[in-house]
This record gives structure tokens, C-alpha cells and sequence, in this order.
């Protein structure tokens, strides 16, 4: 029996403080806010795609999140204008047959890595 399930709903992301996870997430990236129900939690979409920002004193088993751009050099360079730790510029992942993989690495306010990802078309390079 296929149990129709047919796309990535949400995604739990502890956070040490929700506070200072919305200033990054909303202040930073620019994303929005779609639930603050409770001083302990939000939710923000991306794509579709719930993200619950739920505070936690064991950060140690949250995802890296990966976070698809149109354009991995200007948003970047914008990341790094607003402050924002840049661990690793924009390169080349991987060369598929339709695209190459590009991603750049910031940290978040715990420390830890979040992905800007771009399918960029074959031969492209960062201006």
C-alpha cells in the first residue's frame, strides 16, 4: 500500500534561545515568521516547508539546514554585509549532468552550520 506521502512537511530545529534564532533567521535571511504561539517556539516556512525553532538545552542533534538561493554569490556577500559569520564561501559541491552544485556555509547564532545552496547552470562562476 503507498502511504501518498509526497513532500517534506517540517522540520524540528532546536534552538537556545528563540529570541536570538529569529533575529538571525528573520533579521539576517530574511524569512518569515508564519507562528509565534508560544515564547519557547515559532515556526517559519521555506518553500513550503515548516521549520520549528523550539528551544532546547541539547543542541547537539540538530541538522545542518540547507537553504536554496537563486544566486549563492549575492547572497552571501548580503549575509556577510549583515554581520553574519561566513565559514565558507561559495564553491563548487559537485558537477551534475544539468547543473553544478554550488553552497556557501554561515553559522548560526548556536554556532552552527546553515548551507545556501544553487543549482547553477554548467559553467558558471560567482561574479
Amino acid at each position: 500500500m503507498d502511504l501518498g506521502i509526497t513532500r517534506l512537511a517540517q522540520i524540528s530545529y532546536p534552538v537556545a534561545d528563540v529570541d536570538r534564532a529569529l533575529a538571525f533567521f528573520e533579521g539576517k535571511l530574511g524569512l518569515t515568521v508564519a507562528l509565534r504561539p508560544h515564547p519557547h517556539m515559532a515556526f517559519i516556512v521555506v518553500g513550503g516547508v515548516s521549520i520549528f525553532l523550539e528551544r532546547a538545552d541539547d543542541l547537539s542533534h540538530a541538522s545542518i539546514l540547507y537553504l536554496g538561493c537563486d544566486d549563492v554569490a549575492v547572497a552571501t556577500a548580503e549575509l556577510e554585509r549583515r554581520g553574519v559569520e561566513i565559514v565558507s564561501q561559495p564553491h563548487r559541491i559537485t558537477e551534475q549532468p544539468a547543473y553544478d552544485l554550488w553552497m556557501s556555509f554561515c553559522k548560526d547564532p548556536d554556532g552552527r552550520l546553515v548551507a545556501l545552496s544553487m543549482e547553477a547552470p554548467k559553467g558558471w562562476r560567482p561574479r
